[in-house]
């Protein structure tokens, strides 16, 4: 247990505690953060505590694709330059981000913030699934690309996508094997995310 690791002091304790619960923060990583913020010259500290509440109090979710924004609807969705007959599928914001990197695709996206893994308790009414079957219902999207991760989650929900899309939308296409099983998109490079996306087979 944490409880086991932590200081007398209250607020270095009540900080160690909501570090570790961070996802990837264990209890010495939580207690080295804490410290690192205790040594830290106060107006670094400060800008730190208003960064944190600026991403709360200003960031949204697009109404549309479901990725975090300043405006909605985001500036993706409101170029006039995308491809409005494409939607890719990602599991995460961070998934954006890294194909924009390669500039090989033009289309619109959408963000599910999660994957199906029900070891974790995550089912399919957790993501924003039924947000993507509104916007495919008016006929106007004609391929929608599986961008979820290689693993066993990101399979997992890319058949289940696929199942709920197959009799509306005639191309499925699914992003090719150059990327690593188990993988995850944002840590896979321009020219691999590239080759992936330009291999993209029908599902």
């Amino acid at each position: 247990m944490i409880d086991d690791f932590l200081p007398a002091a209250v607020p270095v304790a009540d900080l160690i505690r909501a570090f570790h619960k961070l996802p990837g923060i264990g209890s010495k990583s939580a207690q080295r953060l804490t410290y690192h913020l205790v040594r830290m010259p106060e107006e670094e500290a400060r800008s730190l505590a208003e960064a944190i509440l600026n991403v709360k109090e200003r960031i949204i979710f697009c109404s549309q694709c479901q990725n975090i924004s300043e405006i909605d609807p985001c500036p993706l969705c409101t170029d006039p330059s995308r491809d409005r007959n494409t939607i890719c599928v990602v599991e995460e914001p961070l998934d954006v981000l890294a194909l924009e990197r390669t500039h090989c695709y033009k289309g619109l996206y959408h963000v599910l913030h999660g994957a199906i893994s029900p070891i974790n308790g995550i089912g399919p009414e957790e993501l924003r699934i039924q947000e993507l079957l509104r916007r495919l219902k008016d006929g106007s999207v004609k391929e929608v690309v599986l961008a979820t991760n290689p693993n066993l989650e990101g399979e997992a929900t890319a058949m289940y996508i696929q199942r709920l899309v197959s009799p509306i939308i005639a191309t499925i296409t699914r992003l090719a094997r150059g990327l690593p099983v188990g993988g995850d998109l944002e840590y896979a490079d321009e020219i691999t995310l590239t080759r992936a996306f330009q291999g993209r087979q029908e599902f």
